[in-house]
């Protein structure tokens, strides 16, 4: 039903010195009202495509080829349904986009997003003062190290996010996970304690056996992401933002969404809304509750004052 509600465009925007893939979803009803408001969608850890499902299309030898349509996927169709455009794009070295998901660290990543929101205030058929982020798992991350630096983004909402640092998630999620997974993921569960020990030591790269050949993982994006707890973005956010996780996450303990929810400054509930038999990316939540979640940042996309340096974008 949410295809209905919305009209996709096919993108590519610059990201320092690549191209990075998405899709640009209009809700239909923005034809005949005034510019609506947009949302860019951040998806969760290791590779992905634009929907947020693991990036099996670029890594075919890394992880099974998915069946769902992927959380991000229904969270555009969902905000359309709300009178609300997204962006999500296919990370580095994913999908159609330029570059190589193995070179790309944290702050490469963080740089993305913020191209990201950058392409959607340069389009004119979009309101400028009302672009919101939805982060789902590193996604949170990266939309708190963007939302920090910039205070004309507007609403933000955090789903699965980890409050710790990701080191505690990667020990955690491997004890529940009992070995299971994709190929990626069963290397990477095998080798985490070298590859957290060698990050502590500051090496540079790690050769992760994965097939014939292994594969070799740059170091600097994990001790970035090891160093980066959530909680202590959290704490530097002004606007509304709210927590999401789903009670079967194992990725990232649900527990720590009462932490994360309890460090930022203008949370929009007393605490995390925590969805019963949920996975880390919501495939089993009902269509009820993805709309929720989008009706939820719908709602709190208020205008924010574009800084003097931005102001011309919207022609004042």
């Amino acid at each position: 039903m949410n295809r209905l509600m919305e009209r996709s465009e096919e993108v590519r925007f610059s990201a320092g010195s690549i191209e990075l893939a998405g899709t640009l979803a209009h809700p239909i009803e923005s034809e005949l009202s005034t510019r609506p408001p947009s949302v860019l969608l951040l998806p969760s850890f290791l590779p992905r495509d634009r929907h947020g499902r693991l990036d099996a299309s670029g890594h075919p030898d890394w992880f099974d080829r998915p069946t769902d349509p992927g959380l991000l996927a229904r969270l555009a169709g969902a905000l359309a349904a709300q009178g609300v455009a997204t962006l999500r794009y296919d990370k580095r070295g994913c999908g159609e986009s330029d570059g190589r998901w193995t070179d790309a660290d944290l702050f490469s990543l963080i740089d993305d997003a913020r191209d990201a929101t950058a392409f959607l205030r340069s389009r004119s058929d979009l309101d400028p003062t009302r672009i919101g982020l939805l982060g789902h798992g590193e996604g949170g991350l990266l939309a708190m190290s963007v939302a920090a630096a910039d205070p004309a983004l507007s609403g933000l909402t955090l789903v699965g996010v980890p409050a710790r640092s990701w080191r505690d998630s990667l020990r955690w999620g491997i004890a529940r996970r009992h070995g299971s997974g994709p190929p990626f993921v069963r290397a990477l569960d095998r080798g985490a304690e070298e590859l957290i020990e060698r990050a502590a030591r500051g090496e540079s790269t790690m050769r992760l056996p994965l097939g014939p050949d292994g594969v070799t993982l740059r170091l600097a994006g994990w001790q970035q992401a090891f160093g980066t707890p959530g909680m202590a973005l959290a704490s530097l956010q002004d606007r509304s933002a709210s927590v999401w996780h789903g009670q079967a996450d194992v990725w990232v303990n649900p527990d720590e969404a009462s932490l994360l929810a309890a460090a930022l400054p203008m949370v929009a509930s007393p605490g995390p809304t925590i969805i019963t038999g949920a996975g880390h990316g919501l495939e089993e939540t009902d269509d009820p509750t993805i709309g929720a979640i989008a009706a939820d940042l719908a709602a709190r996309l208020e205008a924010r004052a574009l800084p003097t340096y931005l102001l011309s974008i919207d022609g004042l």
